[in-house]
């Protein structure tokens, strides 16, 4: 008789308290999406909406490791996706060829999928057709988001293998984005610095390195985590989408 509970891999270290981790990750999205449509495109909101993708990352490699049904798991993403998708449309002044970011979490657990079970080669062609599709279909973060999944699970037993990954690959994805020139008001110019300090400063200043403050949350256990039922927790993404159209139309944007 097959065994209802999932062959697991490797259990996550760090920080295991998805429910926490979920509100401060829609928490982050919000500021980035209000900055983007109610403040003009604020540098500031955008940098701190940076750590929202890494956080649901994790949930979702979390979130894997513990669930007893892949296939509900990946069914409750893609239901919650399609719901999403007008109102991400509406919200964010996108085109419906413009997939929300349950698209990328999909293609990522597809990946994660093919990688465990090791079905007739599934370890390399999942996570290969998942980033072609993430290409393809122009998935939010695009095929960087479903490697950035592969790469976490990969090292996931380990703090020093999380940390590691996430500063190499935010290195060098942040590597092709200019340079921050000033913070809430106050000039950076790295020109003035010695290129001792300035070398090794420098990719730390770029848009998507800005990720890397999500560290922390995902490396420092919490003590205890938020209790919410499953439902709320996938209803928290498209209820951020309605506050904002209804923002939008109060700030007349």
């Amino acid at each position: 008789m097959q065994s209802s509970v999932p062959v697991r891999s490797r259990a996550p270290a760090g920080n295991t308290a998805t429910g926490w981790l979920k509100v401060l990750a829609l928490v982050f999205m919000f500021i980035d999406h209000a900055g983007k449509v109610l403040f003009n495109n604020m540098q500031e909101m955008r940098i701190l909406g940076r750590i929202a993708f890494p956080l649901y990352v994790w949930c979702m490699i979390v979130g894997f490791y513990y669930t007893r049904s892949v296939w509900k798991y990946m069914l409750r993403i893609l239901i919650t996706g399609l719901i999403s998708q007008p109102l991400y449309v509406v919200a964010l002044n996108h085109e419906w060829t413009e997939p929300n970011i349950f698209l990328t979490l999909l293609l990522g657990l597809c990946a994660l999928w093919g990688i465990r079970e090791k079905k007739y080669g599934s370890q390399i062609w999942a996570p290969a057709i998942a980033i072609m599709l993430a290409t393809i279909l122009g998935a939010n973060y695009g095929w960087q988001g479903v490697l950035l999944f592969i790469l976490l699970y990969a090292v996931q037993e380990t703090r020093a293998g999380i940390a590691a990954v996430m500063v190499a690959y935010f290195m060098f994805w942040g590597a092709s984005y200019s340079l921050t020139k000033s913070l809430f008001g106050i000039r950076i110019s790295l020109d003035e610095l010695p290129a001792f300090i300035s070398r090794p400063l420098s990719p730390f200043l770029r848009m998507e390195a800005y990720a890397l403050l999500s560290l922390p949350l995902i490396l420092i256990p919490f003590k205890h985590d938020l209790k919410m039922p499953r439902w709320l927790g996938y209803a928290l993404y498209p209820a951020h989408l309605v506050l904002l159209i209804i923002l939008k139309a109060v700030m007349g944007v």
